[in-house]
């Protein structure tokens, strides 16, 4: 289902902004709490804490994220889970989130009604106030709804993506590649896998797999290092070997290029191996992989996965 309709009396513009803000509202229900904590004033107030402060924003755009095969109530959780994959790559916990709109004057009012059921649904579900946002029109066929998600460190560390060094271990949770088959849309963010790595002194670096490991992992990689993987170690995904039965890639190509995992992608201090052992006692259902390590360029392997014979999704390209 497209979230516009050739009805006008069922389109956001027979409501008007202040009809449909008032929808909005009833919509979100418990995942939106009263002013001056939640919608109605110019800026929602958000209580001080003593953690570290985390911010974050993502978009779902129609055409781009989503199209008519995912359910609005899927599409309005996706706009949240993206954002907190963010917040638990950097070992923090949600707390609370404005949601802009840019809509088509076409929009369907009962489409844009279950996103809102949908985003409020997995609100609740990870104890995120929805606290504000706005609307605006957007032109025919457009819809865009953009996320700020506010959060906080979990405990007294956030881990960011710079601190790998020589002989670091490259880790990465789950499973990768295929998410176009339904993963991008139905994925779990690793909030509490991303808090208990951050409390790991072993732990350097951490980020999530969003544009695909072939190029996230340049992220995490150190001037004058590359990243020695082993390609027998790299977690196909059963939805990846089935991608490659479509497109004749091979299902490693859809592993490190397909985007929107949502794993944790780990930097992990060498000679270090209890974190292994800890995380299949408090993790015993989600995979832990060691895929390699960081090594200078001059003692690159040669039998070690070449990345750069690999892509990731490139934003505009």
């Amino acid at each position: 289902m497209t979230p516009f309709t050739s009805s006008r009396a069922q389109s956001v513009a027979a409501h008007g902004e202040r009809k449909l803000i008032a929808g909005i509202r009833r919509w979100l229900g418990r995942a939106s709490p009263v002013s001056p904590f939640g919608i109605g004033d110019d800026c929602a107030v958000i209580p001080p804490t003593r953690h570290h402060q985390l911010v974050t924003t993502d978009p779902v755009i129609w055409g781009q994220h989503f199209d008519a095969t995912v359910p609005a109530r899927a599409v309005g959780a996706k706009l949240l889970k993206r954002n907190l994959s963010d917040i638990a790559a950097m070992g923090g916990r949600p707390v609370a989130a404005v949601v802009s709109l840019a809509l088509a004057p076409q929009t369907s009012v009962r489409w844009l009604e279950q996103f809102y059921r949908g985003l409020a649904a997995c609100a609740l579900d990870h104890n995120v106030k929805i606290v504000g946002g706005d609307i605006t029109q957007g032109p025919t066929g457009f819809f865009g709804a953009f996320l700020t998600l506010h959060g906080e460190s979990a405990g007294r560390r956030v881990i960011t993506r710079s601190g790998a060094r020589a002989g670091d271990s490259i880790y990465v949770t789950g499973s990768l590649g295929g998410s176009l088959l339904g993963h991008h849309h139905a994925f779990t963010p690793r909030l509490d896998e991303g808090a208990w790595l951050a409390g790991r002194p072993e732990v350097r670096a951490m980020m999530d797999v969003s544009d695909g490991l072939a190029k996230d992992l340049d992220s995490l990689t150190p001037y004058g290092l590359v990243p020695a993987l082993d390609a027998r170690a790299i977690p196909m995904s059963a939805a990846a070997r089935r991608r490659a039965r479509i497109t004749r890639k091979t299902p490693l190509a859809h592993a490190l290029g397909d985007g929107e995992d949502y794993e944790l992608l780990i930097v992990v201090r060498a000679g270090t191996d209890k974190l292994e052992r800890d995380w299949r006692k408090r993790f015993p259902k989600l995979k832990l992989s060691r895929l390699g390590r960081f090594v200078p360029k001059n003692q690159f392997p040669a039998d070690a996965l070449r990345l750069a014979d690999y892509h990731g999704y490139e934003h505009l390209r």
